[in-house]
């Protein structure tokens, strides 16, 4: 895969964990109970083929219109997701700007107790 540092990356975000859904064979990043990314394995090899992310839906057409190798979402809704091919020309740079959006997104989406929650759990946890 041509990003070698998105597991390091995201798992750095607080309230991020990992696991591999077997079903679909992703490595999925969750905050919470709510995936905000993904990497798709191909089946066969085990490669990162797809690195999936949740993005509001204008900025989502937008990148889409600006880089051939950002794609609807793969086996997602096409609206709010979007995947990055793995061995694709999407600068570093943005690529980590829009998984960030994407983390901060689905972060958004918890009531602010839950989020609170979820920043603690992270900061009491680093003791």
């Amino acid at each position: 895969m041509k990003y070698p540092w998105i597991d390091e990356y995201l798992l750095s975000k607080p309230g991020v964990t990992k696991n591999l859904q077997a079903e679909w064979n992703w490595v999925r990043y969750q905050i919470g109970d709510k995936m905000f990314a993904a990497v798709c394995l191909d089946d066969s090899s085990g490669k990162p083929v797809y690195i999936t992310m949740k993005l509001d839906p204008a900025e989502s057409e937008f990148l889409r219109q600006q880089y051939e190798d950002i794609i609807p979402g793969y086996y997602m809704n096409k609206t709010h997701w979007s995947s990055v091919k793995a061995e694709g020309n999407v600068p570093d740079e943005l690529l980590q700007e829009i998984l960030e959006k994407s983390y901060r997104l689905v972060l958004r989406g918890f009531s602010k107790k839950k989020q609170r929650e979820l920043l603690e759990e992270v900061k009491g946890n680093a003791v």
